[in-house]
């Protein structure tokens, strides 16, 4: 009967307890009734708690007499003691008193010189007045704050030099993939280009609503089913337009032999400019002019060039035959041939990975595939090799020092841990990396830098002009540069091109998994190790032979006649394995051409050729130094007046060349059209072991259909 009693004891004891507890549900939103994501709240003096999910809405466990906490950046916090209700909701009210604040998360940088890990630290005032960006970002928090619904205004992701950064409430609590649907003036954006609305003049803002993902559903249908922002601009006829960056070009035309029997430029094997071109092809978009650099589409190919027999670095290879396009016109094409080497063949490297981790570089197609990049590079590393790896956002500093190639588990921990956000203080990264280079340099070893970034810079020294001086002081360093891009919308081409010219080094676009397997493991050796730098080409024309010549490309690596013999001007370098390609089109002495808008006749200048050279086209000089040299050497090839029918390979190179064209919309075309440029490449496709060359002919084709 006592047993009894006890147990019967115990039961309401835990029925009244039972009846304490309750399921507490609510909802919180700002003053403007707008739904908060994120919202912490706690039960007070216990570690329980929860979070508000997207639109607002929370559920957690307490008893009558609990006293919940409710937190929020940017609000000020707010305390309920429950009674009998178990509903409670929530408005929040901004505090002014923290939107100044710069909050530091997850993967930082500070000012220090070396660290790992997390670093946090908040930048003082003077620091921040003296960044003009930061200040930018202050005052459009300022008209933003209490004015504009479903904004959130917190501190950068980043350190000192860090910016206060405006968030549309609830991407930062969404995964990738989550982000709400922008409506501006009327017109649903493209979540590629999201970047971009974050970035357009706040003074342009009219009104911002942002409707939560039921009411947003309900209005805009499936699309809207992570949310909508809906803006509207002042002016109410807003087009998107996104923020890349191209050196403006203007298309070679044809010089008269009589009177500029010499041509002179720089060689380049970048070949960025095709994936840049294939990405804009792939996603539907229109392809800017100058984002065309045809030379660099042309040496995206690899051809079967013999490689050299002799002590030079690379071989030298000439044809002319008809060209496909124009029947009145004769099409030359140089080759070159870097000498290819085994891996156990190079020297030891000395790598230092530089790479932005600011907040531009958030998107999939930028960090996440940037750090999936290097690691193809890292599994080819071997025990001789170091990588050191410095990051830089709001300010740069080293997060590894550096480590063996053989301790690759050290070396992808530390890619693993990137993160992005702040603002892009790429000069003081490119500062540091260098410092970090030279002091860790090995003699008669490779020691580079591979910059990883979209270029958009905006700390610091990040003009094109500030950034060509800047690596133009740091090549004397013996430290060669390596340069990725990578993302879309604020890619910055002309700015990282100027850095692979002037830092005597490559520049390359990655923009899938394909293309970092292509640069950093089909073309591992010629990407990292440079066999000869500072090549410039001189082709001289036969005036006997020759009316009028033009070079197809290359407009950006012009130099002028005496630059050739020049060893103080600088010229574009080859890495192991590399192939060049150029391509001329000439117009045969006796050829009734447009392009030839008459001859001039020299008073005191014979233009006719001497008899001894009566079967030369023309000959071409290469001149080259060795990597850490200073003295050129120079090579001779002459090219007879002999044509013959095209290879293969020159019948690609052509159609590549030709599809250029075709997207510059080059005067030169001769009414060809892209018919002829699937014909001319599906002729020229060879073996095509890889698969490029197919690749090249479905873009093509995918052009042609959507005319």
């Amino acid at each position: 009967m006592k047993n009894q009693f006890f147990l019967i004891l115990a039961v309401l004891c835990a029925i009244g307890l039972h009846a304490q507890t309750k399921n507490i549900t609510g909802n919180v939103t700002d003053e403007l009734a707008m739904p908060l994501p994120g919202v912490n709240i706690l039960i007070k003096g216990t570690a329980r708690g929860a979070q508000t999910d997207f639109d607002g809405n929370y559920e957690i466990t307490a008893r009558k007499g609990d006293v919940l906490t409710f937190s929020y950046m940017g609000y000020i916090a707010d305390e309920v003691t429950l009674g009998d209700s178990i509903v409670i909701n929530i408005a929040m009210q901004a505090d002014a008193a923290t939107l100044e604040e710069v909050v530091v998360m997850g993967y930082s940088i500070a000012q220090t010189r070396s660290m790992t890990g997390s670093i946090t630290r908040v930048a003082s005032a003077a620091e921040m007045k003296r960044n003009k960006q930061q200040a930018y970002h202050q005052r459009l928090a300022g008209k933003l704050q209490g004015k504009v619904s479903g904004v959130q205004i917190t501190g950068a992701n980043s350190a000192a030099g860090g910016t206060t950064k405006i968030k549309i409430r609830g991407l930062g609590t969404v995964k990738t993939g989550k982000e709400p649907l922008y409506i501006v003036d009327g017109v649903p954006i493209q979540k590629k280009n999201n970047t971009v609305i974050a970035q357009f003049d706040p003074e342009s803002i009219a009104k911002m609503n942002r409707y939560h993902s039921s009411k947003a559903k309900q209005l805009f249908g499936k699309i809207a089913k992570n949310g909508c922002i809906v803006i509207t601009t002042k002016k109410g006829n807003y087009d998107i337009e996104n923020d890349e960056n191209y050196t403006k070009l203007s298309e070679n035309n044809f010089e008269e032999t009589s009177l500029n029997p010499l041509s002179t430029f720089s060689i380049d094997v970048d070949k960025a400019g095709y994936s840049n071109v294939r990405r804009l092809l792939n996603n539907g978009e229109r392809v800017p002019v100058d984002a065309v650099k045809i030379e660099e589409m042309v040496n995206y190919f690899n051809y079967e060039y013999a490689q050299p027999t002799d002590k030079h670095p690379f071989s030298i290879h000439t044809e002319a035959a008809s060209t496909p396009w124009n029947s009145d016109t004769k099409l030359v094409r140089i080759g070159v041939q870097g000498k290819s080497y085994k891996s156990e063949e190079l020297p030891p490297s000395n790598l230092t990975f530089l790479i932005d981790v600011s907040g531009s570089m958030s998107g999939t197609n930028k960090l996440p595939l940037l750090k999936s990049a290097f690691k193809l590079l890292v599994t080819q590393l071997r025990g001789r090799d170091k990588v050191s790896i410095v990051v830089y956002a709001g300010a740069a500093g080293v997060v590894l020092n550096p480590t063996s190639g053989d301790d690759k588990t050290k070396i992808l921990q530390a890619l693993d841990q990137l993160e992005s956000g702040g603002s892009t203080a790429g000069g003081e990264g490119i500062e540091l990396a260098y410092e970090l280079a030279q002091k860790n340099f090995k003699k008669n070893g490779n020691n580079r830098v591979i910059l990883a970034t979209d270029g958009d810079f905006n700390v610091g020294a990040s003009s094109d002009k500030a950034m060509k001086e800047l690596i133009e002081e740091k090549r004397e360093s013996g430290v060669f540069l390596s340069v990725l891009g990578f993302g879309m919308g604020n890619y910055k081409d002309s700015k990282l091109e100027t850095l692979a010219d002037k830092g005597n080094g490559n520049h390359a676009y990655i923009d899938t998994m394909q293309e970092a397997q292509k640069v950093f493991g089909k073309e591992f050796g010629g990407t990292l190790y440079t066999i000869a730098k500072d090549v410039k080409i001189q082709v001289e024309f036969n005036p006997a032979k020759v009316q009028a010549y033009r070079l197809i490309g290359y407009e950006n690596r012009l130099l002028a006649t005496e630059d050739f013999v020049d060893d103080t001007k600088d010229a574009g370098e080859l890495g192991s394995g590399h192939t060049v390609t150029a391509l001329y089109e000439v117009v045969p002495v006796g050829v009734q051409s447009d392009y030839v808008k008459g001859m001039v006749d020299l008073k005191y200048t014979n233009a006719s050729s001497k008899n001894g050279f009566s079967n030369e086209l023309l000959t071409v000089k290469f001149r080259y130094k060795k990597p850490q040299g200073s003295v050129s050497t120079e090579m001779v090839h002459v090219l007879n007046t002999k044509t013959s029918e095209m290879s293969s390979d020159f019948k690609f190179a052509s159609a590549v060349a030709l599809f250029g064209m075709h997207l510059r919309k080059s005067e030169y075309k001769n009414g060809a059209v892209l018919k002829d440029v699937i014909q001319l490449a599906e002729s020229g496709r060879g073996e095509d072991k890889q698969g490029y060359r197919a690749e090249f002919i479905r873009l093509v084709n995918s052009v042609e259909n959507s005319l």
